[in-house]
């Protein structure tokens, strides 16, 4: 048989040790309460009464911790301010049970006293010798007050080394408890029909506990944020408008009931799920040595907002970094942390809502915020993650980009924004130029009188439709300076004759545009943004192809005000916001709205309008009146792309096109040698093929993308 080694032998002689001293223990306590130990529990009785007297039971106990202590940690006790204070509170408890017997016995002799409290302690009286010795010093040197008086300080110091327990700790945690109980969770409701009631207040009792102790959450009141709306009769659009000098009488504004009323009734919260999706957040980043509590909950149509505080040094960026890990914790698709939010002390962390409710357009049109802007640029976006209306004023932007993956409400939100002028503006008070390179969207809009032309389907007309409208703006300031007036709006009040109205010009699709004319619809744009603001113009520009040859960065400098939907990936993002987000968006309205002056972008539920609605409103509108076109506007001609720039493009440019779609490879080697010229004029060539948009851009050694197909080639050089 093998020889133990040494640490087995150690832990045997510390487990040996353990053993005999609970053993000693429990006979201790056997021989108190029994008289069934024999000789051993009499001499325990004895001596352990004699000492301590009623308190003898304890030392016993004292000594079966320490032999368990000694099986487990194979060392003997550390002699810690812990074990210090368990002998000062033990000490004290046998001071304060002797004092009554201490003061019978005062008369006698030191000696005859501590014989006489040792026969009183084996009977069960008193303290014993250790209660008479104390008492003894304590009144010699403190007397009978000061003895008591230090002997409750002495039992206090006992309590504190024994627990770690903290008298300033307490009191803060009690006047904190107190604050917390007087602060509420706020849910604040969307102001969506359903939540449309009587102002409530409900208080709720979550009798669970959870696991972890971030904070009290067991009384929490629940607030629903309600707003007052008045339901417009069907007789009445509902719409406050502003007189104007020239406004058409025959015209009428659309009527309210044009739109389809939101009539869904389902309840998409539930308290309790909320409060428990807000303890298992706070317990979540606990798990994480990550210490917030869940300050307020906003329950919006399509998302949940969790706004939390942090403690005191806790880093924003260590709860961004646990994205992934809340999400997984909350069974939720993806999340998106507004880290901080503006103008609060908190984080929002945006959890997507199982189930969804639609903000439709008569919802935000109905609002108080939308009826009472002045602007007649006022545009129904939709509400936000609080359900708070949100409206903007497109003469304050004064340009806006939209961009967003196929799908992701892109065509809706320019419908809704178009609808809103449409019950905003007189047909004398704002005209628009749209421009629908798709053909199928906005052509629903053709005959309405707000159209300065035609909606422009064809992409070779749009580069001169544009240079109309820089046109039109240069004739414009000749007016003002003629007047000597710097804006519209000054203009229109001097010169009530020949009210100007503003114009918006609408392109649902960027990217066909830059395919086929890139110089041209750059320069045009870039330049309405720059100075069409006064004159009155405005454009909003949409794309569903958000890379930098499309959203060029002339084009980002100069529209400030930015609107994303859902894109694939956070690059798409960064071109439209200059920042990610975009990407963890859910699409059907989700959006980011960005406007010039705010630091950081807003999360919006888009209004929807459906085709039935829009069509229902353009009826009405082209039966109040017939558009009136600009007769410049009606015979532009389509531009000659082929032979532009005739002067400075080179002969072999067409033969050179063809080489680079036939092969596939746009390079400046396959020039030379394909057509037996030099590197400075193959090199030519390929730069006004990039000029063109016909090749990307130069990528280091990736090979240049190749933007025109081979159809694209046939219709734009055929003979």
């Amino acid at each position: 048989m093998a020889k133990p080694t040494k640490s087995i032998r150690n832990t045997i002689k510390w487990e040996i040790y353990g053993i005999i001293l609970i053993c000693v223990g429990v006979l201790g306590i056997l021989s108190i309460y029994t008289n069934k130990v024999g000789v051993i529990g009499i001499f325990l009785n004895i001596n352990l009464k004699g000492f301590s007297g009623v308190t003898a039971v304890i030392l016993p106990i004292f000594i079966i911790i320490y032999g368990i202590y000694v099986i487990y940690h194979k060392k003997n006790f550390e002699f810690t301010p812990s074990i210090l204070g368990v002998l000062i509170v033990f000490v004290v408890i046998v001071l304060f049970v002797h004092t009554s017997l201490h003061i019978k016995l005062n008369d006698e002799v030191f000696l005859d006293r501590l014989k006489q409290s040792a026969k009183y302690g084996v009977a069960g009286l008193g303290g014993g010798i250790l209660g008479e010795t104390g008492l003894t010093l304590l009144f010699g040197v403190f007397g009978v007050v000061g003895s008591y008086i230090l002997m409750c300080f002495l039992l206090v110091i006992g309590i504190i080394l024994s627990t770690g327990f903290s008298i300033t700790e307490f009191a803060n945690k009690l006047k904190k408890n107190k604050h917390q109980q007087q602060k509420d969770i706020n849910i604040v409701y969307s102001n969506i029909p359903q939540y449309q009631e009587k102002e409530q207040k409900t208080k709720v009792t979550n009798t669970s506990k959870a696991d972890g102790n971030v904070g009290e959450m067991s009384k929490v009141y629940i607030q629903r944020e309600t707003e007052k709306q008045n339901d417009s009769p069907d007789v009445d659009s509902g719409i406050m408008i502003n007189s104007c000098n020239k406004v058409d009488v025959d015209y009428k504004l659309p009527n309210i009931s044009l739109l389809k009323k939101n009539s869904s009734n389902k309840d998409l919260f539930s308290d309790k799920e909320l409060l428990n999706n807000a303890k298992i957040l706070e317990n979540t980043l606990e798990s994480f040595d990550v210490e917030a509590k869940v300050v307020q909950v906003s329950c919006g149509p399509t998302i949940t907002r969790f706004e939390i505080q942090p403690a005191p040094g806790v880093k924003v960026s260590k709860i961004v970094n646990l994205a992934d890990d809340i999400a997984l914790s909350l069974a939720a698709r993806d999340i998106r942390i507004e880290a901080p939010i503006p103008g609060k002390a908190a984080i929002g962390i945006e959890v997507p809502n199982k189930q969804k409710q639609k903000v439709l357009l008569r919802d935000v049109i109905e609002t108080q915020e939308f009826k009472t802007s002045n602007s007649k640029l006022t545009i129904a976006l939709g509400k936000d993650v609080s359900g708070g209306t949100i409206v903007a004023d497109l003469a304050e932007m004064p340009h806006l980009l939209i961009a967003g993956a196929t799908g992701s409400g892109k065509s809706v939100c320019i419908n809704t924004i178009i609808s809103s002028i449409l019950y905003k503006a007189y047909p004398n008070e704002v005209k628009m130029m749209l421009i629908d390179p798709k053909v199928v969207e906005l052509t629903v809009y053709d005959g309405i009188p707000h159209l300065l032309t035609p909606v422009v389907t064809d992409a070779k007309k749009a580069p001169s439709a544009l240079n109309w409208m820089v046109t039109e703006m240069e004739r414009r300031y000749h007016l003002f300076a003629k007047e000597g007036v710097r804006d519209i709006t000054r203009y229109n009040e001097i010169q009530t004759d020949s009210h100007l109205p503003k114009i918006i010009v609408i392109i649902d699709e960027l990217a066909d545009l830059m395919m086929v004319s890139p110089r041209d619809v750059e320069d045009a744009i870039c330049r309405l943004a720059q100075m069409a603001r006064a004159a009155g113009i405005h454009l909003i520009v949409a794309t569903q192809r958000p890379s930098v040859d499309i959203i060029t960065g002339l084009i980002k400098a100069n529209i400030p005000s930015r609107i994303s939907f859902a894109v694939s990936s956070h690059v798409d993002s960064r071109t439209i916001l200059d920042m990610s987000g975009a990407e963890k968006l859910l699409g059907k309205g989700d959006m980011l709205y960005f406007p010039v002056g705010a630091s950081k972008p807003k999360r919006i539920q888009g209004a929807f309008i459906s085709e039935t609605e829009v069509e229902n409103l353009t009826d009405y509108v082209k039966k109040q009146q017939k558009p009136s076109y600009e007769k410049s506007l009606t015979e532009i001609k389509k531009v000659d792309l082929s032979e532009s720039k005739q002067e400075t493009t080179d002969e072999l440019f067409n033969e050179a096109v063809a080489l680079v779609v036939e092969n596939g490879q746009a390079s400046i080697s396959l020039l030379q040698r394909r057509l037996h010229i030099g590197y400075t004029r193959a090199a030519r060539l390929i730069d006004q093929m990039e000029d063109r948009g016909y090749v990307g851009g130069y990528e280091g050694t990736k090979p240049r993308e190749i933007l025109i197909t081979r159809e694209q080639f046939q219709e734009l050089f055929e003979d």
